[in-house]
């Protein structure tokens, strides 16, 4: 009876390890697919980042200028400029053809003609390509971002391709050692299922073998092992101590960087937690017979035991849900600054426009008050001559009344245009009408300084439609041309001409005689200025507010020295029924 008894006691123990193991499986994979989950979302989190660079990198104008035809050496310096601050291996501008034009670091093959995802960006799409970099034996992770051309016969066509390089030592060294034991084998035929990306350094470039288990790249040998217990994948290997020796397996596809991700969580903890659990059971049934006192408390161990078990879990659920708020809580913050950012760029474009309106201000006051004395001469004359019996003379007051009155009226509609905080869409705008309304807004600030306007509003067929939207329009006029007037402030001859170019995109250049710009490249940065720092005209947002109403309309201004001075060209795209949206 008592070789009975302790043969059912080892048959109950072994069948509580048994659950209690396979239990113990189940949380830790569960808790390891979290895990997982969080290691390839801080993967293509970190992957993205670079992504984001080249879609960003391709709307550049120094890349759009290579691709015309010019601006090498700057744009050479751009991408270099581009991969020291984001710690990419190389950005590399290719042609239509896959040819590289221009590398930052030169660690590129010359021809890419050949590659996967030159020939996704070639489609249009963003192209996605990982490997070894032959010339340095780094592991890298590419992204192909076409560069579609904006004029002409080529507007919407791939006129090549920016590729952001990233380095993947970098981005492991972030998490490299974290637990558990976590490596991204690559799906592509070309690498044959190599550990590509992992947070154990000794496990890079193992490949798996048709029968499913890794081998070194080395000639080391190594054992290994498969076992299923209660429906779980157990690895035994022998790979490192850093390596569980009994490890859960786990996987999971990542089709959209051609990867599977696997974690090794270590089972030992289960295993002593399940061994607990079948000794408790054990002495329970040994003592149950003469000490019933110790088989209660070795059963409210047992109970304590999980009872500790589920508060780590729910502990853990806590942690997750926990950062699942946090998470929530940053993307309403990031939207609110969003639109808190949206409406401050709306106010500065608002408060740009009644800067030049105060600094119009003394100007416009003459340019109303001298109708106005002008009309009460007239209306006295006018009376007079009714007295004497001249009416003739007294209509010919009046007209000229009139014509005042009609003068006035247009400055006031002006500035009232000119005043209110536009909301309206893009639309179709007469050019020549624009550019009139920008003379006559600063027509008087021109007098007062002694500026000499050169500009033929009759010399240009009107109208000349362009998309755009009128006030932005407007008080983009009128900073360059006020620009210009406080350009040539320090010198006796002062001149400001405006002219209208046709061709296929229609563009207004306003000119000055001045000293000219001094660093062109930095002309439209925010709050950069030629004038005395600490003044109210010294804030240097003029140019800059210019250049992003410009753009809001799809246009774009450039700033240059001419012979002499300094010349700003707007271009503009010409209303057409297909742009009209």
């Amino acid at each position: 009876m008592i070789v009975l008894f302790l043969l059912a006691v080892l048959a109950i123990s072994g069948g509580v390890w048994r659950y209690g193991y396979v239990q113990a499986l189940g949380q830790l994979a569960q808790r390891g697919r979290v895990d997982l989950a969080l290691a390839t979302d801080r993967l293509t989190g970190q992957l993205q980042q670079y992504q984001q660079l080249a879609v960003l990198t391709a709307d550049h104008p120094v890349v759009r200028d290579v691709l015309a035809g010019s601006g090498l050496e700057r744009a050479e310096k751009h991408l270099l400029k581009a991969a020291d601050k984001t710690a990419a291996l190389d950005l590399v501008l290719v042609d239509q053809n896959g040819l590289v034009i221009v590398s930052a670091n030169g660690l590129t093959a010359r021809d890419l003609s050949d590659r996967s995802h030159w020939r996704r960006a070639r489609q249009g799409a963003m192209g996605e390509e990982h490997g070894i970099i032959r010339a340095t034996g780094q592991r890298s992770y590419s992204f192909a971002a076409p560069v579609f051309g904006t004029e002409g016969a080529d507007k919407g066509k791939v006129q090549g391709a920016l590729i952001v390089v990233a380095n993947i030592d970098r981005i492991e060294e972030e998490w490299r050692g974290a637990r558990p034991s976590i490596f991204f084998t690559d799906t592509n035929a070309d690498l044959g299922g190599e550990v590509f990306i992992t947070n154990r350094s000794e496990l890079l470039h193992w490949r798996r073998q048709a029968d499913g288990r890794l081998i070194p790249n080395t000639s080391a040998s190594t054992s290994f092992g498969v076992r299923n217990v209660g429906g779980y994948e157990l690895w035994l290997t022998d790979w490192s101590a850093y390596v569980p020796a009994r490890g859960l397996h786990l996987e999971q596809d990542l089709p959209a960087i051609g990867m599977r991700a696997e974690a090794l969580i270590d089972v030992d903890p289960a295993r002593r937690l399940a061994g607990l659990q079948a000794a408790v059971v054990a002495a329970v049934f040994l003592a149950f017979g003469a000490l019933s006192l110790i088989a209660t408390t070795r059963r409210d161990a047992l109970a304590q035991v999980n009872a500790v078990l589920e508060s780590r879990v729910a502990a853990r659920t806590a942690e997750l849900s926990q950062a699942n708020d946090s998470l929530r809580s940053e993307v309403a913050e990031r939207i609110a600054a969003e639109q808190a950012l949206k409406k401050a760029q709306d106010d500065l474009v608002q408060a740009g426009k009644l800067s030049a309106l105060g600094q119009m201000s003394a100007g416009i006051s003459h340019e109303l008050n001298q109708p106005l004395m002008a009309i009460r001469q007239y209306a006295e004359n006018g009376s007079a001559f009714m007295e004497r019996g001249r009416p003739e003379r007294a209509n010919e007051n009046l007209s000229r009344i009139a014509d005042m009155a009609a003068r006035m009226a247009r400055i006031i509609k002006n500035l009232r245009a000119f005043a209110r905080n536009e909301s309206e869409p893009v639309g179709q705008v007469d050019l020549v009408h624009v550019v009139n309304t920008a003379v006559e807004l600063t027509e008087a600030r021109l007098r007062a300084d002694a500026v000499t306007l050169d500009w033929d509003a009759g010399a240009t067929d009107s109208p000349l439609w362009v998309r755009a939207g009128d006030v932005r329009l407007t008080q983009v006029l009128v900073n360059l041309i006020n620009n210009a007037a406080d350009a040539m402030l320090d010198q006796e001859d002062r001149q400001v001409r405006i002219v209208i170019n046709s061709g296929q995109r229609l563009s207004v250049t306003v000119r000055d005689i001045g000293p000219g710009i001094k660093e062109p490249d930095k002309v439209f940065e925010p709050f950069y200025s030629t004038k005395t720092v600490g003044t109210s005209e010294g804030m240097g947002l003029g140019l800059s507010i210019s250049y992003g109403l410009v753009q809001s309309f799809g246009g774009r201004i450039r700033g240059s020295n001419a012979a002499t001075g300094a010349m700003f060209t707007v271009e503009l795209e010409r209303w057409t029924e297909g742009n009209a949206g």
